[in-house]
């Protein structure tokens, strides 16, 4: 007799919305962690809650996922806000891209708003002078990462979840096994532990190192959660390293500066070339910026797969173990799927019928693809 219907290893954001999720729908659930839930990647990020658009599979996902957050009553301390994200637009060609993007959202009804150059400034007048326009995602959101997961843990434990404490050094085959001894038995084993490949090695994943900046108190300086258009063309590609301008307001009044992305680095020391481009990059859209002062600056690493969807149901394809499950590879947008593709696994997990197709994330469709065909080579 299994003990669990389900263990989740990992409770990050994604482990604790999933425990959360699975627990309310009647599963006997058990998280384990061997450091501090939501501690991982989850603290490594903006928490931008975000509808992006590039591929139908991506779309569907954040749309739906954020949905869900905005169903959600949060207590302060996660900080959820709705300032809506405005993606701007430097020149005439990438406004041509602000109306495509309009387009591609309204079809998904996902509601937006095209911005004029003077409706732009309007809004954000700290933004530098001569930027063509933007668009306004007026219910994207922003929260802070660490204090969502734990809601969502406090949940899951609320509807009988159990969190162990303890370093996972086997998993499958319906177990999981502790450093300490301890033996775990359960139908289904999640892996939901981010860049940790340790239980299985042959996940697809590559590790992306990203930069932050926190700001001191400036209310005001800023308004919504501020994008370039470029960043779709540079810092969200799979290879190479690259900054984008990304700033967020947060409810405190301070700033959380990015973006950068690099690919190769292991270490959580700051690259002050990297950092010092990606500053620049900031102060060019957003010149006042080069006057505030920063009270921390970290690094962290996220999950990325070379189709930017997440891996989410069986690992078919990468292990022969059916009890085995993942949910892993979210990159940057684990933050806006964690309700979605929580959703979407209990759904499976439980048989019923789910509000979209799981079939896009299963990590089977890498059968036959290059990164698959790597892993048995």
């Amino acid at each position: 007799m299994h003990r669990y219907d389900l263990i989740i290893v990992g409770a990050g954001i994604i482990g604790a919305a999933v425990a959360r999720e699975c627990a309310r729908s009647g599963l006997r659930v058990a998280i384990v962690e061997a450091g501090t839930p939501g501690g991982g990647i989850t603290a490594a990020g903006m928490g931008h809650v975000v509808v992006m658009d590039d591929s139908p599979a991506q779309l569907a996902l954040t749309a739906f996922s954020r949905g869900l957050w905005r169903e959600e009553s949060f207590p302060v301390s996660v900080e959820y806000a709705s300032p809506g994200t405005i993606w701007i637009a430097a020149d005439e060609e990438e406004m041509a891209e602000v109306f495509t993007k309009k387009e591609t959202y309204a079809r998904a009804g996902v509601h937006s708003q095209v911005l004029s150059a003077p409706a732009l400034a309007a809004l954000e007048p700290n933004l530098r002078a001569g930027l063509a326009g933007g668009l306004l995602v007026p219910e994207d959101g922003v929260m802070y990462p660490p204090a969502a997961a734990a809601y969502f843990l406090r949940q899951a434990k609320e509807w009988g979840a159990e969190m162990i404490a303890g370093r996972a050094a086997r998993a499958g085959e319906g177990s999981v096994s502790l450093d300490g001894g301890l033996r775990l038995t359960a139908r289904f084993v999640l892996l939901a532990t981010g860049m940790d490949c340790a239980l299985l090695p042959a996940m697809p994943l590559r590790m992306r190192k990203g930069h932050l900046v926190i700001t001191d108190r400036y209310p005001g300086f800023v308004s919504h959660q501020l994008v370039e258009l470029g960043y779709l063309k540079s810092a969200h590609k799979v290879a190479g390293d690259s900054v984008a301008f990304n700033v967020q307001p947060r409810q405190t009044g301070q700033l959380l500066i990015g973006s950068s992305r690099q690919y190769g680095s292991d270490t959580v020391a700051i690259n002050q070339e990297i950092l010092t481009r990606m500053l620049q990059r900031a102060e060019h859209y957003m010149p006042g910026l080069g006057a505030v002062s920063a009270l921390r600056i970290w690094t962290g690493f996220r999950a990325a797969t070379e189709d930017k969807l997440p891996l989410l149901g069986p690992a078919e394809g990468l292990s022969d173990d059916p009890t085995l499950w993942l949910a892993v590879g979210f990159e940057g947008l684990g933050y806006t799927h964690a309700p979605g593709a929580a959703r979407l696994l209990a759904d499976r997990l439980l048989g019923r019928a789910s509000a979209m197709e799981l079939e896009p994330f299963l990590p089977a469709r890498l059968k036959g693809s290059a990164a698959g065909k790597a892993l048995h080579a």
